[in-house]
């Protein structure tokens, strides 16, 4: 492999890694591997730490590519329970209100999902990655400073519904680049006339590249003793 002049590498990031965590752990093994004290290596698309999945990360030359990656459809699999919500739209944060399930059904869930395929309007989380005024949007939400995001126009392409076990359901969508399912989770509580938030996410594809092609990084990392490294 030749990691200046550019490797694509395929990961299944782990539960409660970063994507930052990813990208400092590979960079780190390859450049004690190759013997340089830095290299270009970059991932094509966030992942929060609490989802796990398919995340493609770039090295030296092949850095350029990331645009294109992050330009793929992605495909996930969301985990989302009903009737309650919290301020994050996931497990980073606890239970903020509750609301009434009584009233939803899997013919309401089905025809819910149904509305929001197609070219829709998303305001992100605030606690995200989105930039206001020079910074991240968490950092000033984890101050509990009020962040306003204006709405994204994305496409979804496919939603599924793949369980129904109230107070949870798991759905399949099939989305562009800057949709946050998390936002998509809260979106589909209030469409419900109740509430929502993700227990449970998973990124299955990204362009063509599934599950089955990614490692886990620390395999990736322990098995770098045994990759043959080509110089330029």
């Amino acid at each position: 492999m030749n990691f200046k002049e550019g490797e694509i590498l395929y990961f299944n990031k782990p539960l409660k890694w970063t994507s930052f965590d990813v990208v400092g752990r590979v960079r780190k093994a390859i450049c004690r591997k190759i013997g340089e004290k830095k290299l270009k290596v970059g991932h094509a698309g966030t992942l929060d730490p609490l989802a796990t999945g398919v995340m493609i990360v770039c090295t030296g030359k092949a850095t350029k590519r990331i645009e294109e990656f992050q330009y793929q459809t992605k495909e996930y699999v969301a985990t989302i329970k009903l009737g309650a919500t919290t301020p994050s739209f996931d497990l980073e944060h606890e239970i903020d209100a509750v609301y009434p399930t009584e009233h939803i059904t899997r013919e309401l869930v089905e025809s819910v999902l149904k509305t929001f395929i197609g070219t829709i309007e998303q305001v992100p989380p605030a606690f995200s990655a989105c930039m206001v005024d020079g910074k991240r949007a968490y950092e000033l939400a984890r101050k509990g400073e009020d962040v306003e995001l204006k709405a994204k126009t994305l496409t979804i392409d496919e939603i599924e519904l793949l369980e129904y076990n109230m107070p949870e359901i798991k759905v399949r969508v099939v989305c562009s680049k800057g949709t946050y399912i998390r936002a998509l989770a809260r979106d589909i509580g209030l469409a419900l006339e109740s509430g929502a938030h993700l227990t449970a996410l998973e990124r299955t594809r990204v362009g063509e590249v599934t599950l089955d092609d990614c490692m886990n990084p620390d395999q990736f990392i322990e098995g770098l003793e045994f990759i043959e490294i080509e110089n330029n």
